[in-house]
């Protein structure tokens, strides 16, 4: 979403001000009709004209306006009267566990990456120069550098300790570094 342009978004403000204000006008009218001594009929017939008017004035403005868009869950939690803050600690957890998830997916695949090459490097000798330029290529440590000790990922966020074990041991042939 294109970011919303504040001088546009405060004139919507201020007609949805006079809108609320002339509701109110209105309001007080039609509590006071007939109460008072003057004519109220045609001071509400103005205030319903005013407010017609600013309703028009808001849907011409608001139509070529650019405004932020509210998510319709939202609107549906607020409408079944619970509280917006909730809704956001709500979705920042749920973004945060697929963050985590996500960021789990990438530490185990980079360790992979780095097992295999490693793996094919050691056990077929004539393609250990190809795997080490295509490792240096993609930014990595080659896997002859690195040898069978502590692999580090390119982000630098994960030693991992690599076993030729494979599988069989339950996790995947990557044991967390001691």
């Amino acid at each position: 979403m294109a970011p919303v342009d504040r001088a546009q978004q405060t004139v919507v403000e201020q007609q949805l001000q006079n809108i609320i204000q002339d509701l109110y006008e209105i309001m007080v009218q039609v509590t006071n009709y007939d109460t008072t001594p003057r004519p109220t009929r045609d001071v509400l017939a103005d205030q319903i004209k005013s407010l017609a008017a600013s309703l028009q004035t808001l849907h011409t403005t608001a139509s070529t306006t650019p405004l932020p868009s509210v998510p319709p869950e939202l609107i549906h939690y607020v409408e079944n009267g619970r509280n917006p803050d909730i809704y956001t600690r709500e979705f920042v957890e749920l973004v945060r566990r697929g963050n985590q998830t996500f960021n789990g997916k990438l530490n185990a695949f980079a360790g992979f990456r780095d097992m295999l090459a490693r793996d094919i490097a050691s056990a077929m000798p004539e393609l250990r120069d190809d795997v080490d330029r295509i490792m240096e290529g993609a930014g990595l440590a080659s896997p002859s550098a690195v040898g069978h000790g502590n692999v580090k990922t390119e982000d630098g966020l994960a030693d991992v300790q690599m076993s030729a074990a494979g599988p069989e041991n339950g996790s995947g042939g990557a044991n967390a570094a001691s």
